[in-house]
């Protein structure tokens, strides 16, 4: 997470919602993350599942294999992957990521000059990449810093619950004022969420 000192007090000083997560919690830590394949694949491990067992998947995979890379993972059984904890429908996703990488659809380092439409559109041409994943992307590896997953349900239920806010539809509107500095307003929000569960 690549923030300045202004961005925080821009936002703090704006929102009182930011303000009071902060006098609770503090600020939230350094969540970036490298560009390239192993940190995308881990955030299609990490789709609809809690970040302890993707976490724990992603280490059995890692562990099983030489190098996690397209070619190793492109070798991989069904049943190899079953035995590394993961489903047939994310085996699927991973070696469709491989492939349009080894097939050059997909160029991680050309990431980096196109903006966040252009990025979202070159990930989502591969199938099992969605929305949310892109956005996780351009916030934890693009360090973009105006990205608001709409599609993470941590984020909502924490909107929800700390405001009056309860539909998509206020939910949309209400991100739409934390602009240029939604991703910020995300970190602040997963914050709050983690550690009010004890899961930092």
């Amino acid at each position: 997470m690549i923030v300045n000192n202004p961005d925080i007090k821009k936002l703090i000083s704006s929102y009182q919602i930011f303000s009071k997560i902060k006098d609770k919690y503090g600020t939230p830590p350094n969540w970036q993350r490298p560009e390239g394949f192993v940190s995308l694949s881990r955030i299609i491990l990490e789709q609809q599942v809690s970040l302890a067992s993707a976490e724990a998947h992603f280490n059995k995979l890692n562990g099983y294999i030489n190098e996690f890379t397209p070619n190793e993972i492109i070798k991989l059984s069904d049943k190899e992957m079953r035995t590394c904890q993961i489903s047939r429908q994310k085996a699927k996703y991973l070696r469709e990521l491989s492939l349009a990488v080894l097939n050059k659809d997909l160029i991680f380092n050309e990431l980096q000059k196109l903006n966040a439409e252009e990025v979202r559109k070159k990930l989502t041409d591969v199938k099992g990449i969605g929305p949310w994943t892109t956005d996780i992307y351009l916030m934890f590896c693009l360090q973009d810093k105006d990205i608001f997953p709409l599609g993470d349900i941590a984020l909502i239920n924490t909107i929800k619950e700390l405001t009056k806010v309860k539909t998509k539809s206020g939910i949309v509107r209400l991100t739409k004022k934390w602009k240029p500095y939604r991703s910020l307003a995300a970190y602040f929000l997963w914050y709050y969420y983690l550690k009010k569960r004890n899961r930092i």
